[in-house]
């Protein structure tokens, strides 16, 4: 029995790790390793297919163990769910975790694992019995992939998993719900906190909440409400750019799926991570279902969140129920509860921070920082001026205003035309 036949058989019988077998990049694999008895034509083709998939985007990957390496930890199994809860710190205790098969077939998968990423295109191309017909120098007609030098080890994985979580979670950064589903977004904006000029000194409190959040410490849930385009989604994003080095991960749900929280603290609870719970854009009519949901889980109902999640939501009301024409003419008989109802759900963030509209000066100061920035140089009164028509268009100053205007004034100077 040749190696590589040998090396198929370790890697079809994979157990734990049961659903790399799924992805492209082993079925391209087992499409090479049968092709032995292929004419070269269809050889080749498979190994080109196998070169495609290992040097794909979603590999991440500079060499063959590099590719396996991210297969295996971004991975979500029984194993990599329980390393990353902690529940399998000592790899060779089998009383640390489950039962000591479930652990002989992590070091089984693993072992096959690790012996894949050391194969060498040699060991392919020189057990093909048709090789000759290539020429001299086979590897010189087909693209050849560096082995690296990766290491798979059992007590490795599970470091990655205590720091980084599993699966979906240790892969990418920021996630929406939808269709019953967390769903990753893989290119998350980039806004950064240095970017969010002007509001420094309001945000603060939301970043040292978020601060003491990663540290361990007592936080809140977050209220951020005030004028549109004042950078309070901005700044819940920018958040998880600047902390996501430290395990912070963002959901974003939106407010018709309110009634999923309890699914979703259940696929969160337990990881060695910290996630916002993102609600933008909240606001409520009366009777509304959903306002209900969000004061259960802001009440700590039984689906609470779990200690490694807070809500963040955003709003342009401070008390988060839109006003009715009835409610202000005060034919409720109960008013003052009715009153009490709308202010008792805001209450319940425990940090409020108000994002208003910039005056002239601030909005003035906004422009010049941003234009610096960009290395824009054109006279400040008439860069004021300018903004300023603009905002009058815009119908009102505001952060969102200043940067719409900042690529505007950009683009016209560049090339070389008139604000």
């Amino acid at each position: 029995m040749n190696s590589l036949y040998l090396l198929k058989i370790k890697l079809s019988a994979l157990s734990i790790y049961h659903g790399l077998l799924k992805t492209e990049l082993f079925d391209s694999l087992f499409d090479l390793l049968g092709a032995m008895d292929c004419p070269p034509d269809e050889f080749a083709l498979r190994w080109g297919r196998f070169f495609s998939a290992l040097s794909c985007e979603e590999s991440r990957a500079e060499s063959l163990s590099d590719a396996i390496y991210n297969k295996v930890v971004y991975d979500d199994n029984v194993f990599s769910r329980a390393a990353a809860g902690g529940e399998a710190v000592d790899c060779d205790s089998s009383e640390a975790w489950s039962s000591g098969k479930t652990m002989e077939a992590v070091h089984r998968d693993l072992a096959a694992l690790r012996e894949l990423s050391m194969l060498k295109p040699e060991d392919v191309i020189g057990a093909y019995p048709r090789r000759a017909e290539f020429g001299d120098d086979p590897l010189s007609l087909l693209p050849a992939w560096e082995c690296g030098t990766t290491e798979i080890t059992t007590e490795g994985i599970v470091r990655f998993h205590m720091a980084n979580g599993c699966g979906k979670y240790a892969r990418y950064i920021a996630f929406v719900r939808r269709n019953g589903r967390c769903i990753p977004i893989a290119n998350p904006d980039l806004v950064s906190l240095r970017s969010l000029n002007g509001y420094e000194e309001i945000r603060q409190p939301v970043v040292d909440n978020t601060i003491a959040f990663l540290d361990g410490l007592p936080a809140n849930n977050c209220l951020l409400y005030g004028d549109r385009g004042t950078g309070k989604s901005s700044t819940v994003k920018a958040l998880l750019n600047e902390y996501c080095d430290r395990g912070l991960r963002l959901i974003e749900l939106p407010k018709k799926y309110l009634s999923e929280f309890p699914d979703v603290v259940q696929e969160i609870a337990g990881l060695p991570l910290k996630f916002i719970i993102f609600i933008d854009d909240l606001s409520f009519q009366a009777g509304d279902e959903n306002y209900t949901a969000l004061k259960g889980i802001l009440e700590g109902g039984i689906a609470s969140r779990p200690d490694n999640a807070l809500i963040y939501a955003t709003s342009n009301r401070r008390h988060l129920v839109s006003e009715t024409e009835s409610s202000r003419r005060g034919d409720d008989l109960h008013r003052s509860d009715t009153i009490q109802e709308a202010l008792s759900l805001s209450d319940r963030f425990g940090v409020q921070v108000s994002f208003l509209a910039p005056d002239r000066k601030i909005f003035y100061r906004i422009i010049h920082e941003l234009a610096d920035e960009r290395g824009l140089i054109i006279d400040p009164e008439r860069l004021e001026m300018a903004a300023e028509k603009w905002a009058i268009k815009k119908a009102g100053r505001s952060p969102r205003t200043a940067v719409q205007f900042i690529d505007y004034a950009e683009s016209r100077l560049s090339r070389g035309l008139d604000l």
